[in-house]
């Protein structure tokens, strides 16, 4: 794991379980099981929810990857715990649980 994943680990890991996961030459997100984002170029793109627009209304939008389908927002706010619990609770009762895989 480089240098800026570690500073999100940290900066997250204070509220709940965070796994960062290689994937695709960038990085995926987790937070207690759910996904919440990506992060590319040491940069934390979040998934869009009603929390986190409300929370990051005034955070930038943009794609984390060409050909991305899901609009985020750029987070930058990692002094803030306060603001990253609300953020990361709310996205997480919003975002939907993981699918099941069917057994064959």
């Amino acid at each position: 794991m480089n240098e800026f994943n570690e500073f999100v680990y940290e900066c997250f890991s204070a509220v709940g379980d965070i796994v960062i996961k290689p994937m695709m030459g960038g990085y995926l997100v987790y937070y207690n099981g759910k996904l919440i984002g990506d992060i590319g170029d040491r940069v934390l793109f979040l998934k869009r929810t009603p929390t986190s627009d409300r929370l990051l209304a005034d955070s930038e939008l943009s794609y984390p990857y060409e050909g991305s389908k899901t609009l985020m927002h750029v987070f930058d706010k990692f002094e803030d715990r306060d603001l990253i619990e609300e953020l990361l609770e709310g996205m997480y009762a919003e975002l939907p649980d993981k699918k099941r895989k069917k057994a064959k």
